[in-house]
């Protein structure tokens, strides 16, 4: 059976029990570039080898987490795709297996491996980002369907996506945090509007989502009536593991990749990543400093040398840190606090990288477009890295968090 779980990649076959080896010799035998996407990821989902430390039962091989580096790099060695980037498979596939139901499971953990499902995040709110526990959305039992009013903001992908990861209260009696549920939110139904936000850096990556009494089926729930915070937490530290690994587009025009599988899968990556442009320069680009500093004639101001060093030791300190987090997964430890260490030093790294761009260039990091003959803009870096400070919980949430979890306080 091509593509199934008994196949030369499994117990028993080639490799034996070595993941690399089984792996290996499973896409030696199933990956076909000639097939379209839809259908190589069915193969993905019947062999569970798309999300290999997932259970068996849910599209996976129930292997360890030390396992996923050295299946991904047998993919990459031949060339192979993967299952879809985005929200679906790095937010709402494992928070469902964490918390759901097998009805949800079984409802939505394939399509969302074989990309015939889309998600996006709805948490935020106007007055309820930093202190999410105080939104206002509500949602309301009426027979076998929940009625849910308010509004959602900073929500990338909500204009394409099928299903939202929802946050909404429905219990004012109890403290704020136990009275919100979690829900998956239908998207495309009248109930629901999306409008893009326009951010000062010129970009539109995100939405703000109305919601006028939009139905979600009775069992959408994620974790009970009133377990939502439990499965936001969980959900959030998935987010903030990942923060540090928002990829980049590669630079430059690149040919037209061979095969229809990968070209239609180059074409949703485009469009996963098309929000995400601006991030490199939202990171502060550390990695341009060095050499700007030479083009400008600014490599023997003690000055900029002084700040570089101190750039490069902020940003060698979090690949240390990030490189410890990484093990701790490997060794199958939840995330934990160290997803709030990353996330504040990425913030002191960009803030230091935007003072170091900013004292090369002088006044000409004001320039912009057609004005800046260097690419990307450092004015663009300018507008972009307060944005990191802010995204997935606020520097001043992560101390506290650090504070309580660490420290004790």
């Amino acid at each position: 059976m091509t593509g199934g779980q008994d196949d030369p990649g499994g117990p028993g076959g080639p490799g034996g029990g070595d993941p690399r080896a089984q792996a290996a010799a499973w896409l030696a035998r199933a990956w076909d570039p000639a097939l379209s996407l839809r259908e190589w990821r069915v193969r993905l989902a019947d062999s569970g080898w798309g999300c290999p430390t997932w259970p068996r039962e849910w599209c996976g091989r129930g292997l360890p987490a030390a396992a996923a580096a050295a299946v991904a790099e047998e993919f990459a060695r031949i060339g192979a795709v993967g299952p879809p980037g985005g929200p679906g498979m790095n937010l709402a596939g494992p928070t469902i297996l964490e918390h759901g139901s097998d009805e949800l499971k079984e409802r939505f953990l394939r399509p969302t491996v074989t990309g015939e499902i889309s998600w996006c995040q709805l948490f935020s709110e106007p007055g309820a980002g930093s202190d999410l526990a105080g939104l206002t959305t509500t949602a309301r039992r009426d027979g076998e369907v929940w009625v849910v009013s308010g509004q959602k903001v900073w929500n990338t992908s909500a204009h394409h996506a099928d299903f939202g990861l929802l946050l909404a209260r429905t219990d004012w009696d109890v403290p704020k945090h136990r009275g919100i549920t979690y829900f998956v939110l239908p998207m495309r139904q009248g109930a629901v509007e999306v409008r893009p936000l326009r951010q000062m850096n010129g970009y539109a990556s995100f939405n703000e989502v109305f919601l006028d009494e939009a139905r979600i089926p009775a069992g959408y729930v994620i974790g009970g009536v009133g377990g939502g915070w439990t499965v936001a937490l969980a959900t959030l530290a998935h987010e903030r593991r990942l923060a540090p690994q928002a990829a980049r587009p590669a630079a430059g025009a690149a040919s037209p990749p061979a095969g229809r599988a990968r070209r239609e899968a180059a074409t949703e990556t485009g469009q996963v990543l098309e929000p995400y442009r601006w991030y490199p320069q939202r990171a502060g680009r550390p990695d341009l400093v060095i050499e700007r500093a030479i083009a400008a004639g600014r490599r023997g101001d003690p000055l900029v040398r002084q700040e570089i060093a101190r750039l490069i030791t902020l940003a060698w300190s979090a690949r240390w840190s990030a490189q410890r987090a990484a093990a701790a997964r490997a060794l199958g430890r939840p995330p934990g606090p160290e997803g709030s260490l990353g996330k504040l030093a990425s913030s002191n790294i960009a803030r230091a990288a935007a003072r170091v761009h900013a004292l090369i260039a002088g006044p000409a990091g004001m320039l912009a477009g057609a004005d800046d003959p260097m690419a990307p803009a450092i004015s663009e870096i300018l507008l972009s890295v307060p944005a990191v400070s802010i995204a997935g919980g606020t520097d001043q949430i992560q101390r506290t968090i650090l504070a309580e979890r660490i420290l004790g306080l």
